[in-house]
């Protein structure tokens, strides 16, 4: 069984709270957040595909859906999720309680900051040097699937009604995001037990919540860098309804539009390397305005730590060799949170 202490992500260093630096009513952006070289691109607007669960699992609409599925995943890597069968009432309490958790005072927040060597707590991650450039958010990060790997620090100390409200959420897109691993692998046409076997036993789920603050200067600062997911699966929350993801398409940057009641779903690195490449993880970026915050909650699903990760023998092929190394979870990890991000640098270190 895998141990909080093995199945460590790595660290991150401690920066200062943009929330916390708004309040203080700024008028220019401090130089450390400034990055005119990522926000200076045209930017269009498209449909992302639209998936629908429910034709997913009636065998009337099953096969047409399939084909809307692995389209999405070829072609864009991302889609929007509808009637995904997560209670509303859920969605709707997890809504409005993370807001409240980002507005608690900031002495009640440092309880739950990062500790030094460790990136779950507030916070934000891939920060490896002190002259690195920041993004525009605070972001809570923690373990949350499965219970055994929390930090007795985070979870169990967040405040009620939130604390239980984050467990039932955690454990409802955790379901979720099995049952849409599941349905790749048909459409795919793998061979059934290969996505069971890699995600075998407890499907380990990481979340991250974010905050983007209004900025003065919005033209000169990034709310996340642009990369792609180190997970398998993505599942987004957008939690209010201001705009700001947008991923890369055909090489133009496209914003994705705020459905309601839908989640934003992503294929992860680790997804493309158990597909051999078939679905692609896209690089996406978050940006902020002058006018209104912004949150979101996403949450990863990748497989055990102890695990390993490697092209799913049936879509290896004399057509299509393997296009990538063999590799343990732990390594993974451990180099995709070791360096600074930036876009898929670092799964084409893993390219054969």
């Amino acid at each position: 069984m895998e141990s909080p202490k093995s199945s460590s992500l790595g660290n991150s260093l401690l920066v200062p709270s943009v929330q916390e630096l708004i309040k203080t009513q700024i008028d220019s952006v401090p130089s450390r957040y400034l990055r005119p070289d990522l926000v200076d691109h045209p930017i269009s607007v498209a449909d992302v595909p639209v998936v629908d669960l429910g034709k997913l699992i009636d065998e009337a609409t099953m096969d047409s859906e399939l084909a809307v599925l692995h389209s999405a995943c070829k072609d864009w890597g991302f889609f929007q999720l509808v009637n995904h069968g997560v209670s509303s009432t859920l969605v709707e309490n997890m809504k409005t309680q993370v807001q409240e958790f980002f507005y608690l005072p900031m002495e009640e927040k440092q309880k739950l900051w990062q500790l030094p060597g460790e990136m779950e707590g507030f916070g934000q991650a891939f920060v490896v040097s002190e002259e690195q450039k920041l993004d525009w958010a605070d972001v809570f990060f923690l373990v949350t699937q499965p219970p055994h790997l929390r930090k007795p620090h985070l979870l169990p100390k967040l405040p009620l009604p939130f604390r239980d409200t984050l467990e039932n959420y955690s454990l409802e897109v955790r379901n979720l995001a099995a049952q849409v691993l599941d349905h790749m692998a048909k459409a795919l046409q793998m061979k059934p037990e290969e996505m069971k076997d890699i995600f075998s036993g407890n499907v380990r789920q990481t979340m991250r919540t974010n905050y983007y603050p209004p900025c003065p200067e919005p033209d000169k600062v990034i709310g996340f860098t642009p990369h792609s997911d180190g997970t398998g699966l993505t599942i987004l929350l957008q939690v209010n309804e201001v705009e700001g993801l947008q991923i890369k398409k055909d090489g133009q940057w496209v914003a994705v539009k705020v459905l309601p009641n839908d989640f934003v779903v992503n294929v992860g690195d680790i997804l493309e390397m158990i597909t051999n490449g078939v679905y692609r993880s896209i690089e996406h970026r978050a940006t902020v305005n002058s006018e209104k915050e912004r949150l979101s909650i996403a949450c990863f699903h990748s497989p055990r730590f102890d695990g390993e990760i490697y092209p799913a023998p049936s879509l290896v092929t004399g057509d299509r060799p393997a296009l990538f190394r063999n590799v343990s979870v732990k390594e993974f990890f451990r180099g995709f949170f070791s360096r600074e991000i930036q876009g898929k640098a670092y799964l084409d270190t893993l390219r054969i």
